[in-house]
């Protein structure tokens, strides 16, 4: 369980509000690392009439979950907080739902992704909710984090019409 956050407003963090919002950022750290090897498994093993257009999609997606992965990591950084991306970790720690082993059909990957991109939406929604009153830097990190993967739902989404 992790540290309340403060609401009070003071000019600089407490010592236990940037704890608190380095666990946070570990936490989002997961979520997005995890989308990001997910992808990379889907992008590997998609299969279907719309491959072409899904593999380099899903390297579009890919590439932004790592830029944001790293932004959060180095806002964690920037706190004091030392992110831990060791797979050991990662794997301990990863809530989202989980893709098939081997091939994925184009048209169930899209529902899958669609799936996976709502829950880490979720994730990550509420606990940039947590941060707004506590550090407003870090939440709009986080509101640009959640627009992208927003958008990025939308995108593979609108691929089942």
């Amino acid at each position: 369980m992790s540290p309340t956050l403060s609401t009070d407003h003071h000019p600089t963090l407490r010592h236990v509000d940037r704890e608190a919002i380095g666990i946070e950022l570990q936490a989002i750290l997961v979520v997005l690392t995890d989308l990001a090897l997910m992808g990379k498994h889907a992008h590997w093993n998609v299969q279907g009439p719309t491959f072409r257009s899904m593999h380099l999609h899903l390297d579009e997606m890919i590439d932004a979950w790592r830029v944001a992965a790293d932004e959060v990591a180095e806002r964690a950084v920037a706190l004091g907080h030392a992110p831990d991306g060791r797979l050991g970790t990662l794997a301990a720690a990863a809530g989202l739902p989980q893709l098939e082993a081997g091939p994925q059909l184009d048209r169930d990957l899209v529902r899958s992704l669609t799936d996976i991109l709502t829950e880490a939406i979720g994730d990550i929604r509420g606990r940039m909710e947590a941060l707004e009153d506590v550090d407003p830097v870090t939440a709009d990190l986080l509101h640009g984090v959640v627009a992208t993967l927003e958008e990025q739902a939308w995108m593979v989404r609108v691929q089942a019409a």
